[in-house]
């Protein structure tokens, strides 16, 4: 996965971390999150608050 692929970083994100409520995660906890996830190949400094701003809202729609 790459930083691109929002849709499916948000569904691998709901999928490992049921219990975390997207909408109050913080973005530097995202941030850690996302790179650790199995299969993210990307470079971590490209993940900017854009980036993690999308990735949240769409893990939010992912999570209802």
């Amino acid at each position: 996965m790459k930083w691109v692929d929002v849709r499916d970083i948000a569904i691998a994100l709901s999928e490992k971390f049921p219990d975390i409520d997207p909408a109050t995660i913080r973005f530097v906890d995202l941030h850690n999150k996302v790179v650790d996830l199995d299969g993210f190949d990307d470079d971590h400094s490209h993940g900017g608050e854009k980036v993690l701003e999308a990735i949240q809202a769409t893990w939010i729609d992912e999570a209802e």
